[in-house]
């Protein structure tokens, strides 16, 4: 829909208008789930109902998982070879979550702040694949999955010399849609303003489809997407992890590490094993009774993507402006409730570590030293 028309349609200024346009805001499922809330069914605690898992819901056992083999074994050697092989090939792609509203990082590009002194995350991305095209003699395609926010500095960095040859750089910005009330009306900020938010790294399949990177990457041989977190550089392309997909034959795997957390983990729901976050378990379930802690990030095969799969628009209630708001947002781990997955269980940290995430920069801080261990490790320059 043009901008104008949507300026019309809802009562907002042009330029907020022009942003939903711009990133394929859908007026559909905006009304569809906007009538939630107007419905009058309940707000605030007693709306969580909304989000819970249905089902019958068992915590993963620890031997549901697929360890993947250490460092120096005979197995992690046949992986590694597999994956490469992959990778050589042009099989491989890398999606690199790079979108949200970077609120902890103080409003700014979060994968534009400095990781490690002189190295920013996207920087530490893209050391990675040259190292490992350059190696290979093969090129390692790089998306990033934008915001409205991130959208245009990301692009700046690109075409500041960070193309090259071995890695090239493309963009699948994802969608934008606008805050509610929990009553349903739309919420302005303290200048009248309607405000925009990004709608989750569910969104991820949807993007790839919508800038047609997907459909170029399958027509050119194409099979595997590597996604990964910006935040956290630990999540290497390890060939292995890559082999270990192949070797699985499933066409997800996702990466755990070892632990309990109030995040997402492997549970079956009504037999199924997927991904499912705590806040989506009903009352009576320990969240922390699970065996390990989803990272976010997975290998998925092209068709898993190609499919528009029915991915969950989970109520996501936040202060804004010290006033509460009602945000709707899918999550790319419920792709694990679609298809048959891998949960592959990996190291946080050590030579092998693949999970130091950073959500705000006091846990940047203390996560540095480990990073840079990490980085070392896999032949990518730090200056700690």
């Amino acid at each position: 829909m043009r901008a104008s028309d949507l300026a019309a349609r809802y009562g907002i200024d042009e330029h907020s208008a022009q942003s939903l346009a711009a990133y394929g805001f859908d007026t559909g499922t905006f009304d569809e789930l906007r009538g939630r809330l107007t419905g009058n069914s309940g707000s605030g605690s007693d709306r969580t109902t909304a989000n819970w898992v249905r089902g019958s819901i068992a915590a993963a056992q620890p031997d549901e998982l697929v360890a993947l083999a250490p460092l120096g074994s005979a197995e992690r050697g046949r992986l590694a070879d597999a994956g490469r092989e992959a990778i050589a090939r042009g099989q491989v792609g890398v999606l690199l979550l790079a979108g949200g509203m970077a609120t902890r990082f103080g409003g700014g590009v979060k994968a534009l702040a400095e990781v490690l002194p002189g190295l920013r995350f996207a920087d530490a991305k893209m050391a990675d694949l040259r190292r490992l095209a350059s190696e290979l003699g093969c090129t390692v395609p790089l998306w990033l999955m934008t915001s409205f926010q991130s959208d245009g500095a990301l692009r700046d960095w690109a075409s500041a010399g960070t193309h090259s040859a071995q890695a090239p750089v493309d963009f699948a910005p994802q969608g934008v849609s606008m805050r509610l009330t929990p009553d349903g009306d739309l919420f302005r900020d303290r200048s009248g303003t309607v405000s925009l938010h990004a709608p989750g790294h569910g969104d991820a399949p949807w993007a790839m489809r919508r800038s047609g990177l997907l459909g170029q990457f399958a027509e050119a041989g194409g099979r595997h997407l590597f996604v990964t977190n910006v935040d956290n550089v630990a999540a290497t392309l390890d060939p292995a992890v890559i082999g270990a997909h192949v070797v699985e034959a499933k066409p997800l795997t996702c990466e755990f590490v070892p632990g309990s957390a109030s995040g997402g983990s492997p549970w079956r729901v009504d037999g199924r094993l997927q991904i499912v976050e705590a806040f989506r378990l009903p009352p009576g379930i320990d969240p922390l009774a699970t065996c390990a802690v989803n990272t976010n990030s997975l290998v998925a095969d092209v068709d898993v993507f190609e499919a528009d799969w029915p991915l969950t628009w989970l109520e996501v209630h936040k202060q804004v402006e010290g006033a509460q708001v009602v945000q709707f947002e899918r999550l790319i781990g419920e792709l694990s409730a679609f298809v048959d997955t891998t949960m592959l269980l990996v190291e946080r940290d050590g030579p092998d570590g693949r999970f130091q995430p950073v959500k705000d920069p006091a846990e940047l801080e203390a996560r540095r030293p480990e990073i840079a261990r990490i980085l070392a490790a896999r032949g990518i320059e730090t200056s700690l």
